[in-house]
């Protein structure tokens, strides 16, 4: 199918645009890719969208995320990390049926459609249910397993990940993998080695959780008998692809020993906020040219999937905190959740601009829509510090439309997702639920 977007005011996002912002650009699509950029296109199509006075820019890419958290929003309250997940996510997680992830996993997405996000990175387990509901509603997904051996599944883990790899990845163009590695602090540096090895036998990245609280940092120096966590990471990742989630407890000098590897740092602002672990230094990483991209975690800690509530604040942290509000522009603000998501996914050469020849993941904002109106001074500034999920007026993935004026386009009846979820979580929460222990 071919689909042009006639009259928009363009935020590539690409490097070889010299103005970030250009106006009244065409974009056709055929297919699945951007074919053509330009003025006055004299294209034809069978759709045409009319994008004069709206802002045209790649869908945002959400690099660290729990998709099936869904069900636990708001359950962190008064408890801190370690609390939380041992004595509370855990055990409710224990729970869960693959019918139940299918569900959770389905509410994220439409929360991801209707919130502009067209990629997310997810960070769970039984990753099958997650897989088929991301292909129902059409969106990007790179999945994983939760590696670790902690809790005495670990073989089954690496059993499930690898059957799933083989099972999906070239299979579909939205369905990619990395392997997750769930943290130091909870695997056996023998169990990280196999990890490692599924990553190089795959040629796939790999996603991590470090340094997100000081009782982690403790942890892993007694483990692994280290000085520093990063003393680790330079013994068994020098020549992997790595994403880091959070990397709070990071000093300078740290930093600058992750920047001389092939490290990305994805930062979970309100995330870190919310469980008191404290503010990323995510402008000492930009200065040692670490890629710093964004992610909202698990709406159990994060709250919601909203990566335009994500970029705001995660600006005005660092522009409080370092008491300098030359931190952080907006340009690179929106660069963390586009271009730099793509590349700490390793799909920068598909999604995370607006380019001839890339994947089609964009997104349409209106910026005249409530509560924003004219005038707009800083088109760039508005969409980190004014944009909301109802500033986002259609959402394509891979080539197609799955929101157009704010109505879903998918097979998928909201209503009926609603529901469902409110019956998994009053089961689990009030009725036991059953273990699947």
């Amino acid at each position: 199918m071919k689909i042009l977007i006639k009259n928009a005011t363009l935020i590539s996002m690409s490097k070889k645009d010299l103005e970030p912002i250009q106006k009244n650009r065409d974009i056709l699509i055929e297919n699945n890719k951007i074919t053509k950029i330009q003025k006055n296109s004299k294209e034809t199509a069978e759709k045409v969208i009319d994008a004069t006075d709206k802002i045209v820019m790649p869908g945002l890419i959400n690099t660290h995320s729990h998709i099936p958290m869904s069900l636990f929003r708001e359950t962190v309250d008064g408890l801190i990390t370690q609390d939380w997940l041992t004595k509370k996510i855990w055990p409710m997680e224990s729970k869960l049926t693959e019918e139940d992830i299918y569900f959770a996993s389905m509410l994220s997405y439409l929360e991801m459609i209707t919130s502009g996000t067209t990629t997310a990175n997810d960070f769970y387990f039984m990753q099958e249910p997650i897989i088929k509901s991301a292909l129902k509603a059409k969106i990007r997904l790179q999945v994983t397993t939760t590696l670790m051996d902690a809790n005495g599944e670990g073989e089954n883990r690496l059993r499930e990940l690898e059957e799933n790899i083989e099972k999906y990845q070239g299979k579909y163009d939205t369905i990619t993998f990395n392997v997750g590695i769930h943290s130091l602090y909870t695997n056996s540096r023998e169990y990280l080695q196999k990890g490692i090895e599924i990553a190089k036998k795959y040629k796939l990245p790999i996603q991590m959780h470090f340094c997100e609280n000081a009782q982690e940092v403790e942890d892993i120096k007694r483990l692994y008998q280290v000085k520093s966590p990063v003393d680790v990471i330079e013994t068994y990742f020098k020549e992997i692809h790595l994403l880091l989630a959070h990397g709070v407890k990071l000093t300078e000098k740290e930093i600058g020993r992750l920047a001389k590897l092939n490290v990305f740092m994805a930062h979970c602002p309100v995330s870190n906020l919310k469980l008191g672990c404290g503010i990323a230094p995510i402008s000492k990483m930009q200065k040692e040219n670490v890629c710093v991209s964004l992610g909202t975690d698990g709406q159990g800690s994060g709250s919601n999937l909203d990566m335009f509530e994500t970029m705001k604040i995660a600006a005005l942290l660092q522009k409080g905190f370092l008491e300098d509000p030359l931190q952080l522009p907006a340009y690179e603000v929106l660069k963390m959740a586009t271009i730099n998501g793509a590349k700490a996914l390793g799909l920068e050469n598909q999604i995370g601009s607006i380019e001839e020849g890339k994947l089609a993941d964009l997104i349409i904002l209106n910026l005249n829509h409530t509560p924003m109106t004219n005038p707009h001074n800083n088109i760039l500034a508005e969409i980190v510090y004014n944009v909301k999920a109802v500033n986002v007026e259609t959402t394509i993935v891979n080539g197609e439309i799955l929101m157009e004026n704010k109505k879903l386009l998918i097979d998928v009846n909201p209503q009926d997702i609603y529901k469902k979820c409110e019956e998994i979580i009053h089961q689990i929460q009030y009725k036991g639920g059953k273990s699947n222990e």
